[in-house]
This record gives C-alpha cells, sequence and structure tokens, in this order.
C-alpha cells in the first residue's frame, strides 16, 4: 500500500499542530504549511515537514505535490466585528481548494466550527440540516459559512471534500478558549451570562483528531459531520471546571442576557459608524458565542463515521490539570 501523505495548513496552530502530532503518531507522512520560521521550526519538531508559504499569497500546489490528502486547518479566529476574518477565510479556503485540485490531493477535510450557524439565537441539539442563518452573528460566522460552500463545492469523484464542525475546542496545549478565559479571571473582567446555566457542547483535540481521521477514511464527499464531546453541560459547569484546573474560580458576578445583547449590538453599530475607529466591550459575534445555547446533534458521524469520544470530560480535565506549572515567584 502507498504510504499516506497528509498536507496541513495552519499547522503550527492550536489545532494545527496536535493534528500535526497525531499523524505523525501514527505512521503518516505529514507535511505542515508555515508562514514563518518559528512556525516551521515548530512543525518540523513534531516530527513533520515544514512548507514556507501563505495560503493568502502564495501558489500552494507546488508545496502539496505528492501529498495524498490534505486537512484545512487554517483559519482566521478573529471574532471582532471587523471583516478581515470574512475575507480571509474565504480567500484562504478559496485558494487551498484550487491548489489542492491541481496537485491531486484525493481527499480533503475542512474544518469548520459550528459558528456558521451562529445568528446571535440558542441553537438546540442542532443536525448538519439546520439552516445557516439569514444574518450571520458576525465576520466570523459569515466567513466560515462561505468557506464551507467553496469548500463543498470543489468536492468532486476525483478529490472527496468532507466538513467537520466541532464546538468550543479544548485540551492538553491550549493557546486559545482557556488562556482567554483565565486571563479574564485574573483581570476582574470576567461575568457570566444570565447565570450560564444553558447548554453548551465541547470537543476535546483528540477526540478532534479522531474525527479527522475518520472523516479522512470514512466520511462521504459532500457532507458535514457534527463533532463534539457527547452530551452538552451546561456553560458555567464547562467554564468552572476548566477554570479549576488552572487554580482559578470564577465569580459569581452575573449580566442579563437582553443586556449585554444591547451592548454588543451597539458596540458593532459603533465600529461601523465610526469606519473601525471605535468598539464597544463586546461584539455581537463574541455574544452569539458565548451567551447562548449550543449544542450539537452528532449521530450523524456516530453512525456513518463510527465516530466516538476516545477522550472522557473526566480524563481531558485531569489531564489539564496534571499539565500546570507552579508559576515561578
Amino acid at each position: 500500500m502507498t504510504k499516506r501523505h497528509i498536507f496541513i495548513t495552519g499547522a503550527s496552530g492550536y489545532v494545527g499542530r496536535n493534528l500535526v502530532r497525531h499523524f505523525v503518531h501514527a505512521g503518516d507522512r505529514v507535511t505542515g504549511l508555515a508562514r514563518s520560521d518559528r512556525g516551521a521550526k515548530l512543525i518540523a519538531g513534531l516530527g513533520a515537514a515544514a512548507a514556507r508559504g501563505d495560503m493568502l499569497r502564495d501558489d500552494l500546489s507546488p508545496l502539496m505535490a505528492g501529498a495524498t490528502d490534505l486537512i484545512h486547518a487554517a483559519a482566521n479566529v478573529d471574532h471582532g466585528p471587523g471583516k478581515a476574518a470574512y475575507d480571509e477565510n474565504i480567500s484562504g479556503t478559496r485558494a487551498v481548494m484550487r491548489a489542492a485540485a491541481t496537485a491531486g490531493i484525493a481527499r480533503v477535510v475542512h474544518l469548520s466550527s459550528d459558528s456558521a450557524l451562529q445568528g446571535g439565537h440558542a441553537l438546540q441539539n442542532v443536525s448538519e440540516n439546520h439552516p445557516l442563518p439569514r444574518r450571520a452573528a458576525g465576520s466570523y460566522s459569515a466567513g466560515k459559512a462561505q468557506a464551507e460552500r467553496i469548500a463543498l463545492n470543489g468536492s468532486s469523484a476525483t478529490m472527496a471534500v468532507v466538513v467537520l464542525r466541532p464546538r468550543m475546542v479544548w485540551g492538553r496545549d491550549d493557546t486559545t478558549a482557556l488562556p482567554t478565559l483565565a486571563d479574564m479571571v485574573r483581570a476582574g473582567r470576567f461575568a457570566w451570562i444570565s447565570g450560564g446555566h444553558y447548554l453548551s457542547s465541547t470537543t476535546h483535540i483528540a477526540n478532534l483528531c479522531h474525527a479527522v481521521e475518520l472523516a479522512l477514511t470514512e466520511g462521504r464527499g459532500g457532507e458535514i459531520y457534527h463533532i463534539s464531546d457527547g452530551p452538552a453541560r451546561s456553560f458555567r459547569e464547562t467554564v468552572t471546571a476548566l477554570l479549576a484546573t488552572q487554580g482559578l474560580v470564577p465569580p459569581e458576578k452575573s449580566v442579563p442576557r437582553p443586556v449585554l445583547r444591547l451592548i454588543a449590538s451597539a458596540g458593532d453599530r459603533l465600529f461601523r459608524l465610526t469606519a473601525g475607529r471605535l468598539r464597544g466591550p463586546l461584539s455581537f459575534q463574541e455574544f452569539a458565542t458565548s451567551a447562548v445555547e449550543i449544542s450539537l446533534d452528532i449521530s450523524k458521524a456516530t453512525r456513518e463515521l463510527g465516530y466516538r469520544p476516545v477522550v472522557t470530560w473526566e480524563d481531558g480535565l485531569a489531564e489539564l490539570s496534571a499539565d500546570v506549572r507552579p508559576e515561578v515567584t
């Protein structure tokens, strides 16, 4: 059998570097796209080949030459009111898909997120058939939704494209969600939204890597699959447990959801009216991501991919707690 050669965009980011570790450990040949020398060094240190390039500026097809599979994990994750996330996630995905087709890639996994469905209202146990919102919560959601369309439109008889939508990725080596929450608590800027008792799905990084592997082998081209850790927990329970692994206890302070929604909407209007010179304390995209229930139905992934979480909530928390290093004073 020909050895699988996987090309990964965003390979030095949180999700990307964990995907590199996963597939290198599995014995696959892995090439990771890096925009900087620092990123290239990190990728090489994980046992993969580093390919220097920028998906927004360079033709990536020569870098993908010889690869059999592609995981598109690169994304602009800015949740602010600006347009950069919209523009870059669309143009980046279009360039990556064009390069993949030229390079003869056989299978593609495009990593999207629940953000594609976000419009500011609750999403309760939603399946992949749930319609995209008529008005996206912000540029990030609009860009992720359009990037999904571009990726799926590239699926063909010679290049199968599968889209995965995880929610709230967490776990070892997290440089995104948990550090942000911890910084907010330490700075006294954290408050619950209407008590935080609404449900929120989560996806441990190891479960996402497992789902990507299944999607490469079992996923049907042109299909979307929701991925999570299983039954959703309350946002309050989730965040409290994650912060506890860092030795932190969140405050009891709570802000009513309607008040925060008003603040977020007004902030986005202020940003538009001042051509980006002024912005509020919270964007509507940030509100939509964390202020309402978002729970995912993963039965399609269970049925078609054979997906089951490989890391439990409890084991993931234990791993995080064990990884905490005492601060040097």
